[in-house]
């Protein structure tokens, strides 16, 4: 194990003490780091998704930015505006930078604004650029978009473009806790309570000291170590195969699958699953891609870029259930 996931790993356990029984979210917050992409993560509320975030950013030694996204937010709340002022007598106009020029960015539930507010991101998810009075510029080399959304049916939420929703690398359900982690949440929670606890300024002091080894830096190198991870030639037909089946599954006879899906996933699947499988490795400790690493990540990679069928809503069919039956019926290594 190397410097940086060394790093990271201390990351990982870092953020899973402060978020309890939600270890498969904080993983796929870490592949999001290492893949440059970004995530979205669906849950009712009060179930830590912001506090996974946020502990995220405590962990780090990175810029943080939140946006609580309602009804009435304007894409410059979140891109930042030009601000008039006056210098040496002069007036002239300069941009002040929003949220978004920040290294980690909380968009907390996305899908209760308007779609005009949610477009302003599409161009900092995909080019790592904003543009703003006609001039575009540059977002941090480490850069990425957190997001939360309660599902869709609750009071007052809109649902995201097809095309932004294509550019979240991983979207992860977050459902409730197990009896187990629920007890230690209110055990944890309890002790942050607790009066004879440092403050919280003290306590974020100590934290941050504890975590000092983990910079960007420790990101952007692991970053770059992922194209070191081999992945053979099988192992790219196998991830091909998979997508191909999601736009055309007639060969796929006994499946039912096919019935389900109404439009298939886009080329940014088939990137983003060969990155997430070999971030999967790299975290794994190994300089290779498994056909294990692909089915680990292919739920959040796959399952929020398909677009199910009327049949497939008419029968309750879930897009969990639709990547099951893909699994199932596509063959590794054919």
């Amino acid at each position: 194990m190397n410097l940086s996931q060394k790093a990271v790993s201390h990351l990982y356990t870092s953020v899973c003490k402060s978020v309890v029984g939600q270890e498969h979210v904080v993983k796929s917050l870490i592949i999001a780091l290492l893949t440059r992409g970004h995530v979205l993560l669906e849950g009712l509320p009060g179930t830590a998704k912001t506090r996974s975030i946020k502990s995220l950013a405590d962990s780090m030694q990175a810029s943080f930015g939140r946006v609580q996204f309602t009804p009435d937010l304007l894409p410059s709340d979140v891109t930042g505006s030009e601000v008039y002022r006056e210098v040496a007598g002069k007036p002239q106009l300069d941009f002040q930078p929003g949220p978004i020029f920040n290294n980690l960015v909380l968009a907390d539930e996305i899908n209760r604004a308007p779609a005009k507010v949610q477009a302003a991101l599409l161009e900092a998810m995909a080019e790592g650029t904003v543009t703003s009075a006609g001039k575009t510029r540059k977002l941090p080399e480490l850069f990425l978009v957190l997001a939360t959304q309660n599902p869709v049916d609750q009071e007052g939420t809109y649902p995201l473009p097809e095309a932004q929703m294509d550019r979240f690398t991983l979207k992860v359900n977050v459902a409730y806790p197990d009896r187990e982690a629920e007890l230690a949440i209110i055990k944890l929670v309890r002790q942050e309570e607790n009066e004879l606890q440092p403050t919280a300024e003290e306590r974020s002091e100590a934290h941050a000291a504890e975590i000092s080894a983990v910079t960007p830096a420790d990101i952007i190198a692991g970053q770059r170590e992922l194209a070191d991870i081999y992945i053979s030639p099988v192992m790219e037909s196998y991830i091909v195969d998979l997508i191909m089946a999601t736009r055309s599954g007639a060969q796929y006879s006994n499946a039912s699958f096919p019935d389900w899906i109404e439009v298939g996933a886009s080329p940014r699947a088939s990137i983003a699953l060969d990155r997430c499988a070999r971030a999967n490795a790299w975290l794994d400790g190994r300089d290779f891609v498994s056909p294990d690493d692909v089915r680990a990540v292919l739920h959040s990679v796959l399952g929020h870029r398909l677009s199910l069928s009327y049949d497939a809503a008419a029968h309750g069919i879930k897009a969990e259930q639709v990547v099951d039956d893909l699994l199932q019926h596509v063959a590794f290594g054919l």
